[in-house]
């Protein structure tokens, strides 16, 4: 089996799996964050390199309070949580997204789990918090600019390479494939610009239900395509 070096997924369907079992939506976070542990454990026994979770996006503050609140609270616990994980499964963690938004406290441990886990050589794992797509690509042109009036670059230096290095993702390869669960079919403002060329996995099971067989399945059908690039096959010459 052909595993891709980086699996994006987006996580959906945790407030619906929580209704589907009359709980309160919270329960369906909860329940969607012990999930992303094993999805983690399961993708790097498979082979991935690379795993990035979209677990807030910059448009999750406009809902309810109170669950805006419990998200951060599991947030804080994941946060403990995931660095336990780390070293026992030495996987370097990283945070995308624009953390000047989040609270003291949840900034330092961002901050301790990446240099705790920065010289560990197994799962890179990234977490998209506060994260929206549009909004990375502008932060992205405000410190270029930024450099170009300081003299630190040119304008005629910009291409797609130096670009991406302006990126929350700089020095992480592009997705190779994109799953979201829940069925929705759409990218929600999620790595816009790293996803031009990845394969889209969409599924109807719900995040919290979503298993190693399932990841198995997108990584079947990512192997039954027939990728080409510029109209040829992927490995053609």
């Amino acid at each position: 089996m052909n595993v891709p070096q980086h699996i994006a997924i987006i996580l959906d369907g945790n407030g619906r799996w929580a209704k589907k079992k009359g709980m309160p939506r919270n329960y369906g976070h909860a329940q969607g964050s012990k999930n992303v542990e094993r999805i983690c454990e399961d993708a790097y026994k498979l082979g991935v390199k690379y795993l990035t979770v979209y677990a807030f996006s910059t448009e999750n503050w406009k809902r309810p309070q109170d669950e805006v609140d419990a998200l951060m609270g599991l947030l804080r616990n994941y946060m403990k949580t995931c660095l336990k994980t780390a070293e026992k499964n030495r996987m370097k963690v990283r945070v995308l997204g624009d953390k000047t938004a989040l609270a003291d406290d949840i900034r330092n441990r961002i901050a301790e789990l990446e240099e705790a886990t920065k010289n560990n050589d197994g799962l890179n794992f990234q977490i998209a918090l506060n994260y929206g797509s549009r909004d990375e690509m502008i932060r992205a042109m405000k410190r270029m600019c930024t450099d170009c009036k300081s003299g630190a670059i040119e304008p005629e230096q910009i291409d797609e390479a130096l670009f991406e290095q302006y990126l929350d993702t700089h020095d992480i390869p592009d997705p190779d494939l994109m799953i979201r669960t829940s069925g929705e079919q759409r990218l929600s403002n999620y790595l816009l610009w790293q996803l031009a060329y990845s394969e889209f996995y969409f599924t109807d099971v719900l995040w919290p239900d979503f298993t190693k067989e399932d990841l198995v399945k997108a990584i079947d059908y990512y192997n039954g395509r027939d990728r080409r690039f510029g109209g040829v096959k992927e490995g053609e010459q």
